[in-house]
């Protein structure tokens, strides 16, 4: 039981690292366009030389 002292402050922790994460990525605009990606993949940029 005691290494619960040591595991509910890291999970807590963790979980903070994340949240903290997800919200960075909102804030950047990581998720503004997500019908972008769907056609840039269909973009052919390579040029036949």
């Amino acid at each position: 039981m005691d290494v619960l002292i040591y595991l509910i402050p890291i999970a807590i922790a963790l979980g903070l690292v994340g949240l903290v994460g997800f919200l960075w990525s909102l804030k950047s605009g990581q998720y503004e366009d997500l019908e972008g990606a769907k056609w840039r993949i269909l973009e052919d940029d390579d040029l036949a030389d």
